[in-house]
């Protein structure tokens, strides 16, 4: 099965919006294979984080820089999506993959996430070209408001980074600028099925609620950049994000002999050595 092309339109869209929806962009066999692997995953489930939101509500992430040849890592090297993201991208410089992470919204307890911009977090990494860094989340299970759905403020990237500073143990942004970023701008939820793919851009404001239904949340989210936009404070560890990736065909994804992630090969983020949250 192709995948689908970006049209002009939808390049237009993205950068008018910050974010665009690709519907069906991945199989249901493709993402049942990638919900399969990730559920029995022990090397994910060891190196998970819990983040608490402002209520003390619980989510649970896992954060790698190195794409290999595990399940993940061919979705976020795979061709068709690594060309979309780079008719979106400012800059002409090769795609890097920044890091990757699987985000666990359990049922009842899957914590809020506070409004923010990913450029919040990577802006203490000291990149400094915001429009060319964006995220992508693939959905791995129905995302929707009674699981915690992702919201945005459409056209909120044209605000530049807004100020951040500590919700719980998140970063988010100022709740001022939020406020009056509402008063003109519209909120969206972003309602997925699962083998739909969100892209946004970097300054994007973004939340999603506490998973209130009895069904998991399940999404997968790759972060891209440019290789010309090095952070400056970045760890060693992602020193994939100055580095092109290595495409795969759309079909390894179902067709290569294919695990859960490798602890050596992944470079799993520690809590404790984010510096986005000191």
């Amino acid at each position: 099965m192709t995948k689908p092309t970006l049209t002009p339109a939808q390049i237009e869209q993205y950068h008018c919006d910050g974010y665009l929806i690709l519907r069906h962009f991945f199989q249901a066999e493709e993402v049942s294979k990638l919900y399969n692997i990730a559920i029995e995953d022990e090397v994910i489930s060891k190196n998970a984080m819990s983040v608490n939101d402002s209520s003390g509500k619980r989510s649970k992430l896992s954060l790698w820089y190195k794409p290999g040849n595990d399940i993940y890592g061919l979705l976020t090297r795979s061709e068709s999506l690594v060309k979309a993201v780079n008719y979106l991208l400012d800059g002409d410089a090769a795609v890097c993959h920044f890091h990757s992470k699987l985000m666990q919204k359990e049922p009842k307890v899957g914590g809020a996430w506070e409004w923010h911009q990913d450029y919040g977090y990577w802006y203490k990494n000291e990149f400094i070209l915001p429009n060319q860094m964006m995220s992508v989340m693939v959905a791995i299970t129905q995302a929707n408001p009674e699981n915690g759905c992702l919201q945005v403020i459409k056209g909120s990237h044209k605000m530049g980074r807004v100020e951040h500073g500590f919700s719980g143990e998140q970063v988010g942004a100022s709740q001022r600028y939020v406020d009056l970023a509402l008063k003109t701008m519209d909120l969206v939820y972003v309602e997925l099925e699962a083998g739909d793919v969100l892209f946004f851009h970097s300054n994007l404001l973004h939340r999603s609620e506490a998973n209130l239904s009895d069904k998991a949340r399940w999404s997968l989210i790759s972060c891209y950049n440019r290789a010309s936009n090095i952070g400056y404070n970045a760890s060693t560890a992602s020193i994939s994000s100055i580095t092109p990736i290595d495409l795969v065909p759309d079909e390894a994804l179902l067709t290569w002999h294919t695990a859960g992630l490798s602890e050596e090969v992944a470079d799993f983020l520690v809590k404790e050595a984010d510096i986005a949250l000191k």
